[in-house]
């Protein structure tokens, strides 16, 4: 995956699928354990992502600066689907999903 590491904290920019694989979603978070959980168990039951069951990562990029995040999640976001599915194949060819990476109990 992509890295800027050169701040003291780290931001992650995600983008999630739903189990068939037809919805993709682009986020950021300073947790991506935490985030992950959240979009597994629905914490808000009418976001998109509740709606639509979108809980599989299948790409992210790691930064050191809130404001490099937000931007390339920016970025992402106002791609097209067909350029988001081209990003996601650089990394993941077989857009496997990756939420084990990052299992953390709660």
């Amino acid at each position: 995956m992509i890295e800027f590491t050169e701040g003291i904290y780290t931001f992650y920019v995600y983008i999630l699928t739903n189990k068939t694989r037809t919805v993709l979603y682009t986020g950021v978070t300073n947790s991506l354990h935490r985030r992950l959980h959240q979009h597994k168990t629905k914490t808000n039951p009418n976001s998109f992502t509740a709606k639509y069951n979108v809980e599989f990562l299948v790409y992210y990029e790691k930064f050191g600066w809130i404001q490099q995040a937000i931007v390339r999640e920016k970025e992402i976001k106002n791609f097209s689907r067909f350029k988001k599915l081209e990003l996601i194949r650089t990394q993941n060819p077989n857009m496997d999903f990756l939420n084990d990476l990052f299992q953390q109990k709660f």
